[in-house]
C-alpha cells in the first residue's frame, strides 16, 4: 500500500429532504392533537395518550431529522477506491470497493452516459442534480455487470487515482485530450 487519501463530502439538502422534515413536524402535532380532541368526547385518558405520543414524537422527529444528515467518504488505499456512506455521524455503511484499474470510463459531466443503462448506480455525490460538477465512472462487476459511480472527488483523490488508471483515461481527464 503506497498511500492513503480520503475525502468527506456532505450531501446537500434536496426538496425531498425538506418535505420529509415538514411532514414529520406536522405529524408531531396532528396525531397527539387528534387524541386530545377525541378525549373530550370519548375518555379523558386519551388526552394522556396524546401527551405521551407528543413526547415520543419529539424523539421520532429528532431521529428523522438526523437521518437526513448524510456524508460520503471517498478513500484511496493503494489501487482501490472505497466509498462509504455515513449517516448522521453514527452509522457507517460501506457502499463499494472498486479497483481503479477496472474503471473503464470516467468523465466530468453526464454527456456520454445519458442514454446508457446500468444494472447498479452508486450515488455518492453532493447533489445528483448538479451534473456539471459530478464525476461519472463506469466499471464492471461479476455480480451486477455494468455499474456507475456518481461522485465528487477533489483534486487529491483524482491525483491518488491517476497512477492506477488506464492511460487513455489519464490523458482524457488530466490533459484535456480525447482518445
Amino acid at each position: 500500500m503506497e498511500g492513503f487519501i480520503e475525502q468527506v463530502v456532505k450531501r446537500e439538502n434536496t426538496a425531498k429532504n425538506t418535505v420529509i422534515k415538514i411532514v414529520a413536524v406536522v405529524l408531531l402535532f396532528v396525531i397527539p392533537l387528534t387524541f386530545v380532541v377525541l378525549a373530550r368526547f370519548i375518555n379523558f385518558y386519551l388526552a394522556l395518550v396524546g401527551f405521551f405520543l407528543f413526547l415520543g414524537g419529539i424523539y421520532v422527529v429528532w431521529w428523522v431529522f438526523s437521518l437526513q444528515k448524510v456524508e460520503f467518504e471517498y478513500s484511496i488505499a493503494g489501487d482501490s477506491l472505497d466509498i462509504s456512506k455515513i449517516i448522521s455521524l453514527r452509522r457507517r455503511k460501506k457502499m463499494l470497493r472498486v479497483e481503479i484499474k477496472d474503471i473503464e470510463e470516467m468523465e466530468l459531466g453526464d454527456d456520454k452516459i445519458k442514454n446508457m443503462h446500468f444494472r447498479k448506480v452508486y450515488n455518492a455525490s453532493k447533489n445528483i442534480n448538479n451534473t456539471k460538477e459530478n464525476y461519472y465512472a463506469i466499471f464492471n462487476t461479476p455480480v451486477y455487470g455494468k455499474c456507475l459511480i456518481v461522485f465528487n472527488p477533489n483534486q487529491a483523490i483524482l491525483e491518488g487515482m491517476k497512477p492506477y488508471m488506464r492511460r487513455d483515461l489519464v490523458v482524457k481527464l488530466f490533459y484535456n485530450r480525447s482518445k
